[in-house]
C-alpha cells in the first residue's frame, strides 16, 4: 500500500488475512457480508400517550408500546390500574379504524367484566373471551384455572390469528403463580417470536423474568374523590390532601404510577433501571427535577 506522499504503508499479517477471508467469502457466499439494518420493532399503543412515551424514553425504541412477538408483563395489586391499562391497550387494537385487529382474552379466574370494556372503546365482537374458572379462593380451583389458562394460552399462540392475547393472571395467588415452570414461559415466548402477536401477562407479581421482553410495573398512588358540593380533592394512602373521605363522597378516578421495570428482546439487551411515570397533576407524587412525570387516571363509569 503506498500513502498519498509515496512512501509505501506497511500491511500486518492480520490485514492479509482478513483480505483474504473477506475475499473467498465474497466469491462463495455473496451476502455474508453485507451489512443488515436492524429491522423495525412493530408495538401496539397503550391508548396513554404519557406510558407509549415514557416507554420509548426508558427502552430506547423509535415507538412506543407493547412489542409484537414478545411476552410482556403488567404487574401490580388489586386496584392498580392494571386492567385499566389492559383495556386501554384492548381497545387500540380492536376499536382503532386502521388495525382493527382480533384479540384474546385468557380469563384464569372470571375477573373479565365485558361492560367495562366495552365502555372503554373495547370492541367485543373482535374479542374472544376464554373463561377458565372462578374466583374462589380454593387453593385446588386456583391451581385448576391455572392450568387450564396455560393450555389454552398455548393452542391460542400456536393457532395464530390474533393481534393480541391477554391472559389475566392477576386474580391467582402468587403461591400458585410462581409454582409455573420457568420452561413454560420459555415455550410461551419462543411460540410468539416472529409473529404479529403480542402476548401480555396481567399478574400480581413478574413471574416470566427473563423471558418477558418488557414489564410495567403499575401502581395507584392517589385516589380522586367529589363530595356533595361537586368540590373535588385528592387522596393517598399515606397522607390526605384535602379531607379524609366520608360516607357522602364519591370516588371519581385513581391516579396511577408505571414504572419499566424491565426490557430486553426488542429493545435491545436487558435493563435494571426503573422509570417512574407519574400522574403529572399529582401533587404528592414529586420526584427529583432529572426525573421525568407522566403517567394516567382511571376514571369511574359514574364520573361521566
Amino acid at each position: 500500500m503506498v500513502s498519498r506522499s509515496g512512501s509505501a504503508i506497511p500491511i500486518s499479517r492480520a490485514e492479509i488475512v482478513r483480505a483474504q477471508v473477506e475475499s473467498n467469502l465474497a466469491k462463495k457466499i455473496p451476502s455474508a457480508l453485507t451489512v443488515r439494518e436492524k429491522p423495525r420493532v412493530e408495538v401496539f399503543s397503550t391508548g396513554i400517550a404519557e406510558v407509549d412515551a415514557g416507554i420509548a424514553r426508558e427502552t430506547g425504541a423509535e415507538t412506543g408500546g407493547l412489542p409484537r412477538g414478545a411476552l410482556s408483563e403488567i404487574c401490580g395489586a388489586g386496584s392498580s390500574g392494571r386492567t385499566s391499562l389492559m383495556f386501554s391497550l384492548l381497545a387500540q387494537v380492536t376499536g382503532n379504524q386502521s388495525r382493527r385487529e382480533f384479540c384474546a382474552v385468557v380469563d384464569a379466574t372470571d375477573a373479565f367484566h365485558p361492560a367495562s370494556a366495552e365502555n372503554s372503546g373495547v370492541d367485543l365482537s373482535r374479542l374472544l373471551w376464554v373463561r377458565c374458572g372462578t374466583s374462589s379462593g380454593n387453593r385446588t380451583a386456583a391451581f385448576n384455572a391455572l392450568e387450564k389458562a396455560l393450555k389454552v394460552t398455548d393452542l391460542l399462540l400456536q393457532s395464530g390469528g390474533f393481534g393480541l392475547v391477554a391472559v389475566d393472571l392477576g386474580d391467582i395467588a402468587p403461591e400458585v403463580a410462581r409454582r409455573v415452570p420457568l420452561t413454560s414461559w420459555f415455550r410461551f415466548r419462543r411460540a410468539v417470536e416472529n409473529t404479529p402477536t403480542a402476548l401480555v401477562i396481567l399478574e400480581q407479581e413478574p413471574y416470566a423474568k427473563t423471558c418477558a421482553s418488557l414489564v410495567l410495573q403499575v401502581k395507584a398512588v392517589q385516589a380522586r374523590w367529589s363530595n356533595l358540593l361537586s368540590e373535588e380533592f385528592y387522596s393517598t394512602g399515606s397522607q390526605r390532601c384535602a379531607a379524609a373521605p366520608t360516607f357522602s363522597d364519591l370516588l371519581r378516578g385513581l391516579g396511577v404510577q408505571v414504572e419499566v421495570a424491565h426490557s430486553r428482546g426488542p429493545f435491545g439487551s436487558a435493563q435494571g433501571r426503573l422509570s417512574n411515570l407519574c400522574h403529572t397533576a399529582v401533587a404528592d407524587c414529586r420526584k427529583p427535577p432529572s426525573a421525568v412525570l407522566s403517567g394516567f387516571e382511571t376514571q369511574m363509569p359514574w364520573a361521566g
